[in-house]
């Protein structure tokens, strides 16, 4: 009798554990699992703006969102550059030793726009400005016009200057970002 019982058990234990095999992948992936993260930030990536897709360069660290699209001359119709932010803020940009006009799109944590703004190449440094690169020099600083996010911002988009006036982009619109990807890097 105690063998039977014994197998008994054996067997249901074995069923279960069976089912449990099936099971898995169906609740990871309901669970939303994804494939894991490189190892490494991805040097760009894309990201569709009112139907058009752009391939941005990320600004992940405080020494790539600095310098920006800065000391540029001349930027591909479908690039740009995306910043992460690892919070989210009411920021301001300047054309720092930038020599090409480019629009920016300020956007929440969420992906919503909150500001766009067109920002035209500034004029080069003068005496006493400093050296291009020299991010330092509060001469120059001072006399950049600053663009708004008008309302508190985790990412910003850099795309091609006149790019906006073909976009149907506005406030409250909503960018689909990779922000699982763009917050696991952001430093």
């Amino acid at each position: 009798m105690a063998d039977s019982g014994l197998k008994r058990i054996n067997r249901r234990v074995f069923l279960l554990a069976c089912a449990c095999v099936v099971a898995l992948p169906a609740c990871v992936k309901l669970a939303g699992c994804s494939e894991p993260m490189p190892a490494v930030a991805p040097a760009t990536t894309k990201v569709t703006i009112d139907g058009r897709t752009f391939t941005l360069e990320l600004a992940l660290d405080d020494a790539t969102r600095t310098k920006g699209l800065g000391q540029r001359t001349e930027l591909a119709p479908d690039g740009g550059m995306l910043f992460s932010f690892p919070r989210s803020d009411e920021r301001y940009f300047v054309m720092r030793d930038c020599f090409i006009d480019i629009d920016i799109i300020f956007l929440d944590g969420a992906g919503n726009v909150t500001a766009t703004h067109h920002m035209p190449a500034e004029p080069p440094r003068g005496e006493g400005e400093g050296e291009v690169g020299d991010y330092l020099n509060r001469a120059y600083a001072s006399r950049l016009k600053r663009y708004g996010s008008r309302y508190a911002a985790k990412y910003a988009i850099e795309i091609p200057g006149g790019a906006l006036e073909t976009l149907d982009v506005n406030p409250g619109d909503r960018i689909d970002l990779d922000t699982e990807m763009l917050d696991h890097f952001t430093r």
